[in-house]
């Protein structure tokens, strides 16, 4: 199966936004939070990796995606060089990282890139329920706080959800949260223990992040995770 882009923007340095088609399909299925994956011939074998699908099902043969660029990988690189109307092979939607209870409680824990299946989820979720849902998500400057007016937007219109922006390395006018994102995903939590987390980033911040909830009482499924590296 092929995907064909059809545009694309960037968010920030070396983030890029994708919209892709697939032509053989009208109507393309997924569940939010999904992956698809891109196959290409690297050095004589084929090099597959997997892409959170950022964008909401709505019955077209479009799905959206946020990458980073990773100058020294083999694929995406090859993403950021494609032009409109290229194509690249695809497998799936695949993949599990999906909403578990749609009915309880939930808080969302991302930093960079990791926020792409969020996006999917949140804005395909929140506006149908009551529960309370919160994002944490964690980048280093503001200009990386990714599809943030997507978010602030979603708050506007949704009272059941929070988005709490965290920056690391903030400039003096910022009067947001601060430092990483675990202390602000406790804080957020509170005494609650029934609700479901969800964890996506990098290792080190989902192994932290882990860790801290277990200490805390969670059980493990009500922890579910996705790693980017």
């Amino acid at each position: 199966m092929k995907a064909r882009l059809v545009s694309f923007h960037d968010l920030c340095p070396d983030v890029r936004h994708f919209i892709f088609e697939v032509p053989d399909l009208e109507r393309l299925d997924f569940q939010p939070g999904q992956f698809v994956s891109f196959v290409r011939e690297f050095e004589g074998r084929n090099i597959t990796r997997p892409y959170s699908i950022a964008s909401v099902p709505n019955g077209s043969n479009r799905f959206e995606l946020c990458l980073n660029l990773v100058r020294e990988g083999r694929l995406s690189p090859v993403l950021f060089a494609m032009d409109t109307g290229e194509e690249l092979e695809m497998k799936g939607p695949l993949g599990v990282f999906t909403l578990r209870h749609p009915d309880r409680e939930a808080v969302f824990v991302a930093t960079g890139t990791g926020v792409a299946p969020f996006r999917s989820i949140l804005l395909a979720h929140a506006p149908k329920v009551t529960v309370p849902l919160a994002l944490v998500l964690g980048t280093r400057y503001e200009p990386n706080l990714l599809y943030r007016a997507d978010f602030e937007d979603l708050a506007a219109r949704c009272p059941n959800f929070r988005f709490l922006p965290v920056l690391s390395r903030p400039e003096p006018a910022w009067r947001g949260l601060t430092g990483h994102v675990q202390p602000h995903m406790l804080d957020s939590i509170g005494e609650r223990r029934d609700l479901d987390v969800y964890l996506c980033g990098l290792k080190l911040m989902v192994d932290e992040a882990r860790a801290l909830l277990k200490e805390r009482g969670f059980d493990r499924k009500q922890i579910l995770f996705e790693k980017y590296d």
